[in-house]
């Protein structure tokens, strides 16, 4: 129970800085990322990199509630599909902020 409430607590704050990002509130991101990008990009590059936040943190929670549901069921498969999906949304939400740290930034360092 109590892994499923850390991973939850955990993408709900990613969410919710994902929330942050999206409406052009990029203070959350390092200062390299602020001070390079211009100032009229600074919401399609918030709304970017607020989406792919926003679905790191949503695969965490969803990764959770399976975690939870193996808890109680056992069935392990669960798990396979908890993993599986939890890396596709890792991989599609750091792809999507790499392109726009790419494309507002001219790079990620």
């Amino acid at each position: 129970m109590l892994t499923f409430i850390t991973v939850t607590v955990m993408g709900l704050l990613l969410c919710v800085i994902g929330a942050v990002n999206m409406t052009g509130n990029i203070s959350s991101l390092h200062s390299y990322h602020r001070h390079r990008v211009r100032e009229e990009d600074k919401k399609p590059f918030g709304r970017l990199v607020g989406i792919g936040t926003l679905l790191v943190g949503a695969s965490i929670i969803l990764f959770g509630v399976l975690f939870f549901i193996y808890e109680k069921t056992g069935k392990a498969a669960l798990i396979a599909v908890g993993v599986a999906e939890l890396l596709a949304g890792i991989a599609v939400g750091l792809g999507i902020s790499f392109y726009a740290m790419i494309k507002y930034n001219k790079g990620i360092f």
